[in-house]
């Protein structure tokens, strides 16, 4: 599995997954959620921000089988999805993983035709702290 690029203003989301939260970032000044991370607030230009904890549920907005494997580390593991997750608490902010069958499992593990969008969503994430999803 390929390892995320943390950057300062993304390190507090990769900390708070390696500890099993799913956490975004918030203004500190008119409470607006905001992912990516990044320094400024886009809708009050604040500088002072906060990590705000979700409870880890969504729907899958879109979902997409990349053919062939784009990444040649996975290859072993196609067909697998790429799913976009809308929050449940949070709609405009969509996150991008993949949907498993149960914490750990290979990406392959849902067949293709077993994604659908609008189903429910909640994140599992790996021995990394990288955000996956299962079904419920």
């Amino acid at each position: 599995m390929l390892s995320p690029v943390i950057d300062p203003d993304g390190a507090p989301f990769w900390r708070y997954a390696t500890q099993g939260e799913l956490r975004v970032q918030a203004c500190a000044g008119c409470g607006e959620l905001r992912f990516p991370p990044r320094p400024c607030c886009p809708h009050c230009q604040s500088f002072a921000s906060e990590w705000r904890r979700m409870s880890g549920l969504g729907r899958i907005w879109s979902y997409v089988v990349p053919h062939p494997p784009l990444l040649p580390d996975y290859a072993e593991q196609a067909p697998y999805n790429v799913i976009v997750v809308e929050l449940a608490e949070a709609p405009r902010i969509r996150l991008v993983g993949n949907l498993v069958s149960r914490p750990g499992a290979p990406l392959d593990s849902v067949p293709p035709d077993r994604v659908r969008i609008g189903a429910r969503v909640r994140v599992v994430f790996t021995d990394a702290g990288v955000p996956q999803w299962v079904y419920g």
